[in-house]
């Protein structure tokens, strides 16, 4: 009973997600009041209906006292989780208790950012992205919302199986002299030989990365290209996954299994004999045999709960139009356009990569001007009815002269950039206008959304219309060339994404390493199937861990949230410890200051949901301001008979270790030898406390027993 759903001000759908069980009740609910003989209303009607009053209610909220829901739940036990952004309002709802609301807002978040991902600064007007979120074609549409919904039952099945969509990092795979080897070739025989080719078609590759399911073999950056942030990096290998899903099941199966399992059981009966009413069929009709499958129930439903997902296949050689985040010196710009090629190697060996569009500084000038235009509009709202501002605060005339090149430099088929402009410049700048005052807000408005319409016009419509890529066959060469490197390491590193690092530590059963400056983390395997085998084993024992695991992260999260770095729990057998510390460059762990609390209806903990570490680093970095500060996370889980001392030590020993010894460090080394403990804060609270340590450090005063 899950439903995600986006909707206008004038409480119009404009995207949908429901499971088969939510789908089930709605039409049931609507299916019992239909007359007889009338046709039955369509579910995305239906959804519109039930929806209608939140949505209203939410807008009269608004409108009256400037404030909205966050959340609420009903008598039946079903969750809401509201969500304003721009004018657009997110709903998230649960009905069978299996999500809470931090979930379903997590969800909301993730489905924002993969909006943003696809559609850049377009979502900046709710006009324009209702344009791109609701075409008028039917079909257009029912293809468009198959998708997103694809994308967000793929991200909810990696948030339950994979550990790096639990944390929100990127989970690299360890093999120091394989991901050299890698990069060097990405560097001087794949990239160079592509942007040096004449079938680029003025595309420049910028990143190249090859991904084995979801963890990270290689990755290369060329000398023009602006850091690819964590964030964007993990929608890109969400987005990779669902449209070259892994199927581990499968792959942990032998070659005997597969060809059992492989296909339904199927028996022929003999043909009927002719009756007279068909005595003179055609040959091919005499030659069909009648086939009967029995199916299993379960697969079958399954596989029809799957159709409303299917996407058909693009075209393997067409790009996808990806917005992701630059800084350069040309400027900043959260959603530069790149087009991502997915080339795949062999199933679950994927190699990527992002190039550089022609026109692409178009995008950094666009976010200059919009981002004038918002900070104009936050100091008209501050100013009271009646008076002005002086125009020399904003720097209008230098905005003026900016925008006018800008405006001469585009086609003049940008009329309605031209009349907005103009309209903007009569009433600020002459003499009978009302000056810079609270009347320019419509104008400011009316000149985001247009130029939100010029971004659009060459990053959206233009790339449907054009066949402006790096050609076949130069796809092709990229990928045979890729293939016959990793030839001899194919099955290597199929089997290596299943058991990527080993533990040395009696008593040590899981740990979860999370580098939050770099956005990568490290962990053992967990492999919950009967077929395959972990650290842990397999089967029940494995799927016990996961659980504690899956739980504990949630609850250190919690803690976070209200300002705690170090939580400890006893549970049971096992003794289950987190902590979040902060280093400099040299390693130096340096003092932990109390984090910022959140309220409840902040954004979600992470960093493909929010930002969260980023503004964390942000906020310890104003204290530092002479040195790089750089976090680190740590969750372990150990065995609840092995002395608090010794688990300690392991901690200091698994972050020392933790060390890739090549030219490209995916985690620090440690110096325990100055660790030290000191209780700080708040006094002791029920699980958690907060300490002052260099490097993590358990302490006996914040144990809890279960």
């Amino acid at each position: 009973m899950k439903c995600v759903l986006i909707a206008s001000e004038n409480a119009e759908v404009l995207f949908y997600w429901a499971d088969l069980d939510f789908e089930q009740s709605i039409r049931e609910q609507y299916g019992a009041l239909q007359e007889e003989g009338v046709k039955p209303m369509a579910f995305e009607d239906s959804i519109n209906t039930l929806f209608a009053p939140i949505i209203i209610s939410c807008s009269t909220m608004i409108d009256r006292i400037c404030d909205n829901y966050t959340s609420f739940s009903t008598e039946n036990n079903h969750v809401y989780v509201l969500q304003q952004f721009e004018e657009c309002l997110y709903i998230g709802v649960c009905g069978d208790g299996e999500e809470n609301e931090e979930d379903l807002k997590r969800k909301i978040y993730v489905l924002k950012k993969l909006i943003e991902i696809h559609y850049g600064m377009v979502t900046l007007s709710s006009s324009l992205l209702r344009k791109e979120l609701r075409p008028h074609d039917r079909d257009q549409r029912n293809h468009l919302w198959r998708k997103f919904q694809s994308l967000l039952g793929t991200y909810s099945h990696l948030k339950e199986q994979d550990q790096s969509f639990l944390v929100e990092a990127v989970e690299r795979l360890i093999h120091p002299t394989l991901c050299e080897q890698c990069i060097e070739f990405l560097e001087r025989r794949l990239v160079q030989q592509i942007n040096s080719s004449t079938e680029r078609a003025g595309e420049e590759v910028l990143h190249a990365f090859i991904l084995v399911h979801t963890k990270l073999l290689a990755f290369y950056s060329s000398r023009n290209a602006s850091t690819l942030t964590s964030s964007d990096l993990l929608a890109l290998i969400l987005m990779v996954q669902n449209q070259f899903p892994s199927n581990s099941d499968l792959e942990d199966m032998s070659p005997e299994d597969i060809e059992n399992n492989s296909a339904p059981d199927v028996f022929y009966t003999p043909e009927p004999s002719p009756t007279s009413k068909d005595s003179g069929p055609s040959g091919a009709e005499q030659d069909y045999t009648p086939v009967f499958q029995f199916v299993d129930p379960d697969i079958q439903m399954a596989e029809d709960s799957l159709q409303t997902l299917e996407v058909p296949p693009p075209d393997p050689s067409m790009p996808s139009r990806v917005f992701l985040e630059v800084t350069s010196k040309d400027g900043f710009c959260p959603m530069m356009p790149h087009s991502m090629y997915c080339l795949t190697l062999w199933p679950g060996i994927t190699l990527v990569l992002l190039t550089k569009v022609p026109n692409s500084q178009l995008a950094t000038s666009v976010y200059f001007f919009l981002d004038s235009f918002s900070q104009l509009e936050r100091r008209l709202n501050e100013v009271q009815d009646g008076t002005s501002v002086s125009r020399s605060q904003h720097s209008l005339h230098d905005l003026r002269n900016k925008l006018d090149k800008f405006i001469r430099a585009l086609s003049s088929s940008d009329i309605q950039l031209q009349n907005a402009w103009a309209e903007f410049k009569s009433k600020v700048f002459s003499r009978s206008g009302p000056g810079v005052s609270r009347e320019l807000l419509p104008c400011c408005k009316n000149m985001k959304t247009c130029l939100c319409g010029v971004y659009r016009h060459y990053f959206l419509v233009e790339t449907t219309r054009s066949s402006q890529r790096l050609s076949s066959s130069l796809q092709e060469r990229a990928q045979q060339s890729v293939q016959e490197k990793l030839l001899d390491w194919k099955d290597f590193l199929l089997v290596k994404s299943k058991r990527n690092i080993t533990m040395e530590f009696p008593g040590l059963i899981h740990f979860m390493y999370v580098d939050r400056t770099a956005g990568q983390m490290i962990a053992p395997s967990i492999n919950v199937t009967d077929r395959s085998t972990s650290e842990l084993g397999k089967g029940p024992l494995a799927h016990f861990v996961k659980n504690k695991v899956w739980s504990f992260v949630e609850m250190a999260r919690r803690y976070l949230q209200k300002g705690y770095t170090t939580v400890t729990l006893r549970d049971g057998d096992y003794y289950l410890c987190y902590f979040l510390w902060f280093e400099n460059e040299t390693g130096y762990k340096l003092e932990v200051l109390d984090p910022p609390t959140l309220r409840d209806y902040s954004a979600p903990i992470g960093m493909l949901a929010s930002d969260y570490y980023r503004k964390l680093l942000r906020y310890y970095s104003k204290s530092h301001n002479a040195e790089v500060v750089k976090c680190y996370e740590l969750l372990s889980v150990h065995l609840g008979v092995i002395p608090t001392e010794y688990i300690l030590q392991h901690c200091c020993q698994l972050a020392r270790k933790l060390w890739e010894p090549s030219r490209i460090p995916l985690l620090p080394t440690y110096d325990f030898s100055l660790c030290r403990s000191k209780a700080v804060g708040r006094p002791y609270k029920e699980g958690a406390s907060r300490v002052n340590c260099r490097g993590p450090h358990f302490t006996r005063e914040s144990h809890l027993s279960q």
